[in-house]
This record gives structure tokens, C-alpha cells and sequence, in this order.
């Protein structure tokens, strides 16, 4: 069979092609190819711009053509690389190989041996992979948590009058506002998103053993650390490393991962709040023309868009946790390990995305019920005692905890009435009783 959307293994690619397709630029074997083409070419541009005396200042026009070899690279460029790793049976050579032939068409065969001068291939996967991973985040992860956020907000905004009742340990507390209960979950992603922004995209580059050795051997006149600090700091937009074995230590990757299964299990204790909140009859969904809830059940409307994102979030943790552990580790000054987990990054990112989709999907079918919300709290006058035990704290009345405690536990059911008898009995001023008498479940939901 041909590969598609109903042929591939993974769903990522299949079911949920239309979710996923997007990180295809970022994370595909075509992407990898790419973005190695484009680090060697602004490698040679770099060294044509450092102190090397046999090699030339680039004009703007062919320099805009290596650049071009980046911009027009496209599937068939891709195709032929691969033919050549075929043969030789090395990726990165293979586009270092590629690069040469092109080299040959725009008059530099003089210059060949200048690709990939002194570098290993890491050098190239190491600043490849973080430019790919910082372009996936910035262009595509990034805007789609602001959107979840954007919509929380909205949403918190909207609910901001609407008292609920609180529930701790699975029983009724005292009340809340629902608004407030949705940016508990915007404070927090906000935050978690704030401390990744913090954390680098760190870059190896500088040889097979990440001492410039052959560099160095070849040309010590020049500061090839200065010199791999700019080209990886202000050309590639990246954060080099200082002292690497062959390949980058993965420690602020592993910081990236570790951040963003902390955003995901803030969003899985998101979908699980709203799954309850609609099995209890908070929420309802809207109704999609033609679709159907449930095979047997025709009533049923299933909260299936965050039993969906529970579900992609749990598998995208369980990758980010195993890049997180595993990508720091290696054996001496390298073993191939990284390379092979590396090829899977943009799977817990797919998954994550697939979540996100989903999760605005959810949020966005979202109806209050408030007609439930206000009868919960009218079942619940018992979450008022706090409030009162408190005010008789104040005016020091003997026990009002105890008070209070016998007065609940002792009712069947607490009701308007029951707090009201109560109140009529307690030594206390009518001033007292009436602010007492004022507290309401609607009102006692704090500031």
C-alpha cells in the first residue's frame, strides 16, 4: 500500500494528519535534510567572512544564491540527497555532497572543500535539530497555548459573576465563582510558559570533540571559539555551548521537555475539570449538526474533545519524560544513541498539538448551565457554617466551631431555613444575626 493518511502506522500521520501535517516543516526526514542544508551553507558564508585567506568575499548575488539552495530546497532536492546517502551510506555527507554538486553549477568547484571544513556531523545535527526545535515552538506551539490561554480568559471573564460551589476532596466547600476557577489554569500556564521562554536553545558546534581541533590545526591565527560563537549565536539565532564532547549535552532541551509536560499535565487537570464539570451537569455542549454522540445512546453528546487531549497529552508526557532523561546521557565523549531518540521529537510535539486542537474544540462547544450551578449551591447551605463560625469567632462566642459542627452533621439537610432557626437562637446582637442571616452560598465566595 501507498502511504497516507489511511495507510500510515501512526495516527499522527493518519487520523490526525490534518492536525499534524504543519510540524511536517519542522520535524520530517525533508525538514532534517533542510535545515542541514541550511547550516552548512551559513557556514560557508561564515567562513568566507572570517580571516581565511583562500577564501573570497562573497558577493551579494552569489551569496543570495547559496541562500537560495535554503529557500527553493524542495522535495526533489530532498529525493536526490537521500539517493546519495544510499550510496555512501551517510546522511550528512550526503548533503554536504549535495552542496558541492550545486557548487559546481554556480562556479565555486574552487571552493568545494570548504563545506563542512573541519566539522563533524554533529556540528551540523547540533545546530540543525535547535533551529528546527526553536522555529517548531516559536512558530507553531507557541501561538496555539496563547490561543488556549486567549480562549480561558475570554471565558473567565464571562463566568467572572457566576457563583459555584467548591468541592474539596470530592465534597461540597466553600463557594467559589467559576471565573476565578479558570484563571487558576491561566496563571498557571502563563507562568510555566514565561519559565520555557527562559531556557535557551543550546547549540554544539565545534568539531569532532568540540575543541576546534582540526580547525585550530589548520589555522590557529584565528579565535575559532569567537568565531563559533557568533556563527551560532547571531546567525543561527541559537546559544552555543562552551564545552561539549561531540555532541551537545541536551540539558536545557531536557529543561524544554520537562516545561512542557508541566504545561500538558496543567491542561490534562484542565480536561478533567471540565469532564467533570459537564458529568455534572455544569456544562453543556453544543450540538454539531450531524454528528453523533453515541452509537446505542441517542441523547448522549460525549465530552470526547478532552477525553481526546487526556489522552494525546498522556502519550506526549510519557516522550517528553524519555527525551528528558534519556538525551543528557551518553557514554563518554559520545555514543549514537542521541541520535536515534532525537529522530522522534516531533512526535510528543504532534500529540501535544493534537491535544491543543482538541481542547479548543472542547472549550469552544462549552454552555454554562447555571440553572445547575445555582441548584447545586441551593442543596449546599451547609458551606455557609465556615463564614458564620468565623464571624462568631470574632465577637467571641463560646465554641462556634463545635456550635456549627453539631448544627451540620446533625441535620439531614441544611437548608435557608435551618440556618435561619439556628441564628434566631444564638446570644448575639441583631446586628449580628442579621449580617449572619445575609450570607448566602450565591455570596459567600470570598473576593
Amino acid at each position: 500500500m501507498q502511504l497516507s493518511p489511511l495507510t500510515a502506522i501512526s495516527p499522527i500521520d493518519g487520523r490526525y494528519h490534518k492536525s499534524t501535517q504543519v510540524l511536517s516543516s519542522y520535524f520530517s526526514e525533508f525538514a532534517l535534510i533542510r535545515f542541514r542544508v541550511h547550516v552548512e551553507v551559513e557556514y560557508f558564508i561564515a567562513l568566507c567572512e572570517s580571516n581565511i585567506s583562500q577564501l573570497p568575499e562573497l558577493s551579494t548575488e552569489v551569496k543570495s544564491n547559496l541562500q537560495k539552495l535554503v529557500i527553493d530546497f524542495n522535495e526533489k532536492d530532498a529525493e536526490h540527497i537521500k539517493d546519495i546517502e544510499r550510496t555512501i551510506n551517510h546522511d550528512v555527507k550526503a548533503v554536504e555532497n549535495f552542496i558541492k554538486e550545486k557548487f559546481d553549477i554556480h562556479g565555486l568547484q574552487d571552493l568545494k572543500e570548504f563545506i563542512h571544513f573541519g566539522l563533524t556531523s554533529q556540528d551540523i545535527n547540533n545546530t540543525a535539530i535547535p533551529f528546527s526545535w526553536k522555529k517548531a515552538l516559536t512558530e507553531v506551539y507557541f501561538p496555539e497555548i496563547a490561543a488556549v490561554v486567549y480562549k480561558l480568559k475570554a471565558l473567565a471573564t464571562d463566568w467572572k459573576d457566576i457563583a459555584m460551589l467548591a468541592r474539596t476532596h470530592g465534597q461540597p466547600a466553600s463557594p467559589t465563582r467559576l471565573g476565578k476557577e479558570i484563571l487558576v489554569f491561566c496563571e498557571r500556564l502563563e507562568n510555566q510558559i514565561a519559565q520555557i521562554n527562559q531556557v535557551p536553545f543550546s547549540a554544539k558546534f565545534g568539531g569532532a570533540t568540540g575543541n576546534f581541533n582540526a580547525h585550530h590545526l589548520a589555522y590557529p591565527q584565528i579565535d575559532w571559539v569567537q568565531f563559533g560563537n557568533k556563527f551560532v549565536n547571531n546567525q543561527l539565532g541559537l546559544s552555543r555551548s562552551q564545552y561539549t564532547t561531540q555532541i551537545e549535552h541536551y540539558d536545557n532541551f531536557a529543561a524544554h521537555c520537562d516545561g512542557l509536560k508541566r504545561i500538558n499535565n496543567i491542561l490534562i487537570d484542565l480536561s478533567r475539570d471540565v469532564w467533570t464539570y459537564i458529568s455534572t451537569d455544569y456544562f453543556k455542549q453544543q450540538i454539531i449538526a450531524g454528528q453523533i454522540g453515541s452509537s446505542a445512546m441517542p441523547h448522549k453528546v460525549n465530552p470526547i474533545d478532552f477525553e481526546n487531549a487526556e489522552g494525546n497529552l498522556g502519550i506526549a508526557n510519557a516522550l517528553f519524560e524519555h527525551l528528558a532523561a534519556k538525551l543528557p546521557i551518553s557514554r563518554l565523549q559520545r555514543d549514537l544513541t542521541d541520535s536515534t531518540v532525537l529522530r522522534n521529537i516531533g512526535v510528543p510535539m504532534s500529540h501535544t498539538l493534537i491535544a491543543l486542537k482538541s481542547l479548543m474544540r472542547g472549550l469552544n462547544k462549552l454552555i454554562i448551565n447555571e440553572t445547575a450551578i445555582r441548584a447545586d449551591l441551593e442543596n449546599n447551605w451547609a458551606v455557609v457554617a465556615e463564614g458564620i463560625q468565623t464571624i462568631l469567632r470574632r465577637e467571641g462566642y463560646p465554641k462556634p466551631y463545635e456550635a456549627l459542627k453539631d448544627l451540620t452533621r446533625t441535620n439531614t439537610q441544611v437548608n435557608e431555613a435551618t440556618i435561619a432557626s439556628f441564628v434566631e437562637n444564638l446570644d448575639v446582637s441583631d446586628a449580628i444575626k442579621q449580617e449572619i442571616k445575609s450570607i448566602t452560598p450565591w455570596n459567600y465566595t470570598g473576593i
